[in-house]
């Protein structure tokens, strides 16, 4: 049994959306270390901290979030996620600023502020098009590369504080983006107003977040990790809005991450209630069983179910002598590994396009990390696709792999061998 670090970590016993303490734990996968904390030596294995992941349901907004709040000084103090590394990110970057300064008419008087802004890739774009950006960002080594490629930004935890602050030296945005950081918010409440605080009164409140539906049909698990505290549907993002003065008035539909949602949400002093197709979505929400305990319950097994199938399928790979390493070392990989029990005994290393994850160790797993130029160097029969959102783009990378007899295997939804 691992220690868990009570000092660093507590449980919320009320709901972070709507307040409310009927929250009903449907799945387990803890304890686990936290996915981003890469080790540098083998030397710290023996000292890494577990946390519990189980995740829960709340009966009465129906947003599906964890109660174990793990300090964010600790999460995101020294980062080492890099938005931008992959080829659909530049794009769906490129397709996000498009959208949103057509959508809003912006010009280069208009200001857009981005929370959590890692390097400013997002922000890029907007200004390639010519609008004034700034980027907020908690990781301070980020925040200094974003700062280094030109793209102001404040290294400060977001908060309704902050805001206050940033809007009385850099005066109030036309658009606040939040792409994929309120799932990462324990007082989700706080942000979305100190979001609103930021704005225009013409402005637009607009988040990116994985999509709860996604989450269920694809049986996502892997995406269940101490940084993610919530898996947002349209439902639970009404009340929640609700709940800070903000009426939702479109939202899209985006193929990113295993499938997200993006949500446009403005001042409800302009706006009293939220638009109709978005109260249709919540509807078809409702007919989905996206309200219901026992859909998530029925997600739970189908999670111990792909556990037990990817678990043997490696296993018996491995017992006919076949090598195996891991392509990706993203946080969603390291949940899987763990909950799945795959470790150095089934997979020989992984190999990662990050710089900044190069030359580390996996939590709990212990792969080593290694360049992506180890494929071919090291040429294993096969390549476990821990990054399978983008499995598309890796395999076209890998054709040189596959044209030497190396084969793919895809864990989700269902684990499966990529035939030729």
């Amino acid at each position: 049994m691992h220690d868990v670090p009570m000092k660093n970590h507590y449980k919320r016993k009320a709901c972070r959306a709507c307040g409310g303490e009927r929250l009903r734990p449907f799945i387990t996968l803890g304890p686990t270390p936290l996915a981003n904390s890469f080790l540098k030596s083998r030397s710290e294995f023996e000292r890494e901290a577990f946390y519990p992941l189980d995740v829960y349901f709340c009966e009465e907004c129906s947003l599906v979030q964890l109660a174990d709040v793990v300090d964010p000084k600790i999460l995101f103090g020294n980062y080492i996620y890099l938005t931008g590394t992959a080829n659909t990110i530049v794009s769906h970057n490129q397709q996000y600023a498009e959208t949103v300064v057509d959508f809003l008419q912006l010009n280069g008087d208009d200001l857009v502020i981005e929370v959590a802004s890692n390097n400013g890739s997002l922000l890029r774009c907007f200004r390639e098009q010519g609008i004034r950006t700034l980027g907020i960002e908690p990781a301070e080594n980020i925040a200094a590369i974003a700062n280094a490629d030109g793209i102001e930004t404040v290294n400060k935890f977001f908060n309704s504080a902050t805001a206050n602050k940033i809007v009385s030296e850099y005066g109030s945005a036309r658009a606040v983006i939040g792409n994929n950081v309120l799932a990462h918010v324990d007082d989700t409440q706080d942000f979305l107003r100190g979001c609103k605080t930021l704005l225009r009164d013409d402005g637009l409140v607009i988040v990116e977040v994985p999509y709860l539906k996604e989450f269920v049909d694809l049986v996502e698990f892997d995406t269940i990790y101490h940084e993610h505290l919530c898996y947002f549907s349209v439902t639970s993002l009404m009340r929640l809005c609700d709940a800070v003065g903000l009426s939702i008035i479109r939202v899209d539909r985006v193929q990113v991450h295993g499938g997200s949602i993006r949500v446009y949400a403005e001042k409800k002093e302009k706006h009293s209630n939220h638009a109709a197709a978005v109260i249709a979505i919540a509807e078809d929400e409702r007919k989905a069983g996206l309200t219901t305990q026992e859909t998530f319950e029925n997600f739970a097994e189908k999670t111990r179910n792909t556990r037990e199938k990817l678990y043997s399928l490696l296993e018996s790979l491995k017992a006919e002598g076949k090598s195996i390493a891991a392509y990706g070392a993203p946080a969603k990989g390291n949940t899987l590994l763990n909950y799945c029990g795959i470790d150095t005994r089934l997979l020989d290393f992984a190999v990662d396009k990050n710089p900044l994850k190069v030359g580390l160790f996996t939590p709990g797993a212990h792969l080593q990390v290694l360049p992506v130029s180890a494929v071919l160097e090291r040429q294993p029969d096969y390549l476990l696709i821990l990054a399978w959102n983008f499995a598309s783009e890796i395999m076209q990378q890998q054709s040189e792999f596959e044209a030497r007899g190396g084969r793919f295997i895809i864990p989700i939804p269902e684990p499966r061998i990529v035939e030729k």
